[in-house]
């Protein structure tokens, strides 16, 4: 597979994809761990040694300046709306002290923004393996890019993808890290109202939330038994697998839930019945779908476990049938946002 990024061709070797950047860089902005800055990849295995070259010496590697700009626009709720108290080190007389961060994430936005946007298209950097004990494998590097990296995350939706790529023109070995905002949809899209659901509203209704915040949320999570049920009635199978056991259905939201408004959150037209490794493929961003039905697959699954899940870019489904024009304006926002490939769709 042959992918053309700015004015360069290449062909993908691999892709590593998913590492947790949150864990890897901002846990001291939630007050606890050492915000250490190397990224951990992964336990040391043959699949790890090969895809860095059985980490010799130093490795050629970019990042895209329109994937910084478009993570920040993905987390710009987040900084702007902070849901959690984040904390950060800072130094005062010469001491390094953990100090309450949150205030200053909107700020911050605008900071990070504003830098990068003075950036080249391409920002090349080289990274080394740490010199950490195996089992676990890290990887750092001195760059200003790389500092970035760690600057843009948010714990627990910032994650980074790796693609180890050949040059066409002279066979170099690159690697494409693009930093990603995955908003999980784990927390409402598979189960109708149970015990687990009222625990739920329990907990919400428990914590020091305001009331009118209560109620919203409340709100949401019991319209989400409904959301499902619905969306099971007009869309009663996966597409790819035609199973039809609800058991094995996830409702999936195109649009995810924690970005969604509150009538959005509710619309089953804002959904799909998948069977669950195609919804992870959807929910990461893996695959997304065209309004005419037709799949894109992202460059970040490998040509050997696109052939392995039988799926490829142009694929016929027939999830055409249930594609409508309240569907054609969710999957337009998940072409845009949560579709996560080398080419960047723009409507």
């Amino acid at each position: 597979m042959e992918v053309k990024i700015l004015d360069e061709t290449y062909r993908v070797l691999d892709a590593l994809n998913n590492i947790t950047l949150a864990d890897s860089f901002l846990i001291n902005k939630t007050g606890t761990g050492n915000g250490e800055a190397k990224l951990y990849v992964g336990n040391f295995s043959d699949n790890i040694s090969s895809f860095f070259n059985t980490f010799v010496g130093e490795y050629n590697s970019f990042f895209l300046k329109r994937d910084f700009l478009d993570f920040l626009e993905n987390a710009k709720k987040e900084f702007k709306e902070p849901s959690s108290i984040y904390y950060g080190k800072k130094t005062e007389n010469g001491v390094k002290l953990i100090k309450d961060i949150t205030n200053s994430l909107p700020e911050k936005w605008d900071d990070l923004y504003s830098l990068i946007s003075t950036y080249p298209e391409k920002l090349e950097f080289t990274f080394y393996r740490s010199n950490v004990k195996p089992p676990r494998v890290y990887i750092n590097s001195d760059s200003i890019y790389y500092k970035n990296l760690r600057e843009i995350g948010i714990p627990n939706i910032s994650y980074i993808s790796i693609l180890k790529l050949s040059r066409i023109s002279d066979g170099k070995i690159y690697y494409y890290f693009k930093p990603i905002v995955n908003y999980s949809n784990e927390i409402v899209k598979d189960q109708p109202l149970t015990s687990i659901e009222k625990q739920e509203i329990e907990k919400i209704e428990l914590s020091d939330q305001s009331e009118s915040k209560k109620n919203q949320l409340t709100k949401a999570r019991v319209g989400q038994g409904k959301y499902r049920e619905k969306l099971l009635e007009d869309m009663p199978y996966c597409p790819f697998t035609k199973i039809n056991d609800e058991r094995l259905l996830i409702a999936s939201h195109i649009k995810p839930w924690a970005v969604s408004k509150d009538n959005e959150k509710i619309d089953p037209n804002n959904g799909f019945s998948l069977s669950p490794t195609y919804d992870a493929l959807f929910d990461k961003g893996l695959i997304t779908f065209e309004n005419n039905g037709r799949l894109v697959v992202s460059e970040f699954i490998t040509p050997m476990n696109q052939k392995r899940l039988g799926i490829y870019t142009g694929m016929n489904t027939d999830i055409n049938r249930f594609i409508n024009e309240k569907r054609e304006y969710y999957l337009s926002y998940h072409r845009i946002n949560v579709y996560n490939g080398v080419e960047k769709f723009t409507e």
